[in-house]
């Protein structure tokens, strides 16, 4: 039985002391534009406006969070040739903006409403809901960056 053949591992170049960056990075603006689904139904079904200043926040976190993030994970695309030549980190990539993108329309949404929580239903609600899909796009492209093509790995060989 042949075993699987382990790809050799794409060193990332926004690394501290061998840790990628972008990956360390992304965790609190996920978890805030995934949590924002979930606040703007409290808020659809109670209309506490607590749940609405609460939105507010994690739009922010995760947009601004997240701007931040794709910048490690842009240089390692831009510098790394081997990363550069794989389309599945251009899909990751491509994924990520459109996520980001309507995670900050959902943030300026909110940011500039005159009332808190005014234009949650449907508008707000409807682009957590989007944002999450393309979480869940960018994410599965993510894995199989760092499970198939060993991006970022570092098998300390």
């Amino acid at each position: 039985m042949d075993t699987p053949r382990t790809p050799e591992p794409i060193l990332s170049h926004a690394a501290i002391k061998g840790h990628p960056v972008h990956p360390m990075m992304i965790h609190f603006p996920v978890a805030s534009l995934i949590g924002l689904v979930a606040v703007d139904a409290a808020w659809i079904a109670g209309g506490d406006p607590f749940w609405a200043r609460a939105g507010l926040w994690l739009a922010g976190v995760g947009a601004l969070g997240g701007w931040l993030a794709s910048v490690a994970g842009l240089v390692d695309l831009l510098t790394v040739g081997r990363v550069r030549r794989l389309v599945t980190a251009w899909g990751h990539a491509l994924m990520a903006v459109m996520m980001l993108s309507l995670a900050s329309m959902n943030w300026l949404l909110r940011l500039t409403s005159d009332e808190p929580g005014a234009l949650v239903n449907p508008w707000g609600a409807g682009l957590s809901l989007l944002t999450a899909g393309f979480i869940a796009l960018a994410a599965y492209l993510g894995g199989r960056l760092v499970y198939e093509h060993a991006v970022g790995v570092d098998t300390g060989d």
